[in-house]
């Protein structure tokens, strides 16, 4: 439930949303950001995300490159697979392309004007962010993973799986 009152509103949040997200440690009048979620009869131009939280990740460096910010995050190595170069990633509910990504870590970079009307601009060193890493990889694992019911993790996808599967 929700209830809006002038520049206010209040709203109900899970247990699940507290133990995987940053929201329990913000007090009153901490700022979060906010959007609206897409509507089916929208266009498309953007990133596909669901606005849930995956992980936590701490900010591990800030680097300006001219007018641009690039943000470094360490991320839970067992997100790892679902972060790639140029693809989607969430940070604090804000759509962004992944610069590059290694093992427990990925950055981004972050234009003038995003830093500066959402909650990224303020963020310091060591910062706690909410992530939700590319539901479409999460997605495909999981559909290549079902063999049967059980997941076998040794599929080895290649032409005459696909084929099979009904692909190629």
């Amino acid at each position: 439930a929700y209830n809006i009152s002038g520049k206010r509103f209040s709203v109900d949040v899970s247990p699940e949303t507290l133990s995987r997200s940053t929201l329990g440690d913000r007090n009153v009048g901490k700022t979060v950001n906010l959007e609206r979620a897409l509507q089916l009869s929208d266009r498309l131009g953007g990133h596909i995300v669901s606005g849930h939280v995956d992980c936590v990740a701490n900010l591990a460096d800030i680097k300006r490159e001219g007018d641009f910010t690039i943000l470094s995050f360490s991320v839970p190595p067992v997100q790892d697979k679902y972060i790639v170069e140029k693809g989607s990633i969430t940070v604090d509910g804000i759509s962004l392309t992944v610069n590059q990504c290694g093992t427990g870590k990925f950055s981004v970079s972050i234009i003038p004007h995003t830093l500066q009307v959402t909650t990224l601009g303020g963020l310091k060193s060591g910062g706690a962010v909410n992530i939700e890493v590319d539901i479409i990889g999460k997605y495909v694992e999981k559909l290549l993973s079902e063999k049967d019911g059980s997941h076998d993790d040794s599929i080895v996808i290649n032409r005459g799986y696909l084929a099979e599967k009904g692909f190629y």
